[in-house]
């Protein structure tokens, strides 16, 4: 598949080390999408996962507030939006991506998050997520100075620390089921499992 046209993206193109990080990214994301899955990928940019994916998810949606209009393609859409906010019509989803977004997201946001991917995510569906350790800052700087990556949002960090992931996406709720680090040890994947909530009488 190709990426959308230019004017559905509200950013430059990305630079060849960019492509390169946002691979890996998606190659640790990959085994915890099974055939048929369908995703939300929150912070989805220009659908990039949609494509790495093809046809192991069956479908899905990605959102974006970088992006300049909705977009459709296939089986997925991206629409516009920032998240937690946005449509409240999104469907569910047994796998829900956050890669390299969550340090974009201010503290005040993190309990409206957590609410609403448990009520957007399925039971024993999957939350993925990875996060840059914290001495990645000084390296994209560095590397951006060079101009050699994009640079997509260093600023927003928000001085984020990836055991915070741990406390945000807590039990009851959700259970982790994989913690590591890959890149050198200067980025995190988090996965976790929705639980099956007990229902209230």
């Amino acid at each position: 598949m190709t990426a959308p046209p230019r004017s559905v993206v509200d950013a430059p193109p990305l630079k060849p080390l960019d492509r390169l990080l946002r691979r890996w990214r998606f190659a640790k994301a990959r085994p915890f999408v099974r055939p048929g899955d369908r995703v939300l990928d929150i912070g989805c940019a220009d659908g990039a996962l949609f494509r790495y994916l093809r046809a192991r998810a069956s479908g899905g949606v990605g959102l974006d507030p970088t992006l300049r209009r909705p977009f459709r393609r296939g089986s997925y859409q991206l629409l516009p939006r920032a998240f937690p906010d946005g449509p409240e019509d999104l469907g569910s989803f047994q796998v829900i991506s956050m890669l390299a977004t969550l340090e974009h997201i201010p503290e005040q946001s993190w309990p409206a998050l957590r609410t609403r991917c448990l009520s957007l995510l399925r039971p024993g569906g999957r939350l993925v997520i990875t996060v840059p350790s914290p001495a990645v800052d000084t390296i994209l700087h560095f590397l951006l100075r060079l101009k050699l990556i994009r640079g997509m949002g260093v600023h927003e960090h928000h001085g984020f620390d990836p055991s915070d992931t741990l406390r945000i996406f807590s039990a009851p709720g959700f259970r982790l089921m994989k913690r590591g680090t890959f890149q050198l040890g200067l980025n995190n994947l988090f996965v976790f499992e929705r639980a099956a909530l007990p229902i209230a009488t």
